[in-house]
């Protein structure tokens, strides 16, 4: 339980450091790195829990339909997952879960960068700290809880254990520290290098 806690979170702060390494400072070489530590966490957690099976795959289907794989660095750690996922193979997942986290992920990305939807407060809200996965992810654990109470079984969806929605809010809240504290960690990291060099 606190691997799984920990690894949620260690891989939502190296996933926005990664794209924040390669978007913002276009160091190819810090965004890879940080970035192959991100999807080892994830694909540890993707290859021994069904929930994050759903999850991040999710993401990553979400992030591709959105064309936001666009670096080599994205291209890369995309490359690395894909090769840990056919090596050890993934539980198995509902196809109508997993559509609907990246239905979900997919809104998220395409909403966070819509231009029209700037200035429009709750909106833009919604979809700066993409609010849709988070919904969906809540609705399926809540029908995981729900399930132990009243079994529920539909051809096609998994419920997530409820536990499952605390995980990835750590995910979520590390993703935005990292977002918060890149720059004065990037600094100390290149100050660190020039010391070093």
């Amino acid at each position: 339980m606190f691997l799984e806690a920990a690894l949620y979170a260690l891989s939502g702060f190296f996933m926005k450091f990664s794209d924040d390494a390669l978007d913002e400072k276009n160091n190819t070489i810090l965004g890879v790195a940080s970035g192959i530590l991100c999807v080892a966490g994830i694909g540890y957690l993707a290859v021994n829990f069904q929930d994050a099976a759903t999850i991040f795959l999710a993401i990553l289907l979400g992030t591709l339909l959105s064309a936001k794989v666009d670096k080599l660095g994205h291209l890369v750690t995309l490359i690395i997952f894909l090769v840990i996922l056919f090596i050890w193979g993934i539980p198995t997942i509902g196809f109508i879960s997993l559509a609907l986290c990246t239905i979900a992920a997919w809104l998220d990305e395409v909403g966070n960068d819509r231009e029209s939807l700037k200035g429009k407060k709750i909106v833009e809200t919604f979809f700066k700290y993409r609010f849709s996965l988070k919904i969906m992810v809540l609705i399926l654990a809540v029908l995981g809880g729900l399930e132990v109470i009243y079994p529920l079984q539909i051809p096609g969806i998994n419920f997530f254990q409820p536990v499952t929605f605390i995980y990835f809010m750590l995910f979520d809240l590390a993703y935005e520290l990292a977002g918060l504290k890149f720059n004065s960690i990037y600094e100390g990291l290149y100050n660190i290098y020039r010391i070093i060099s």
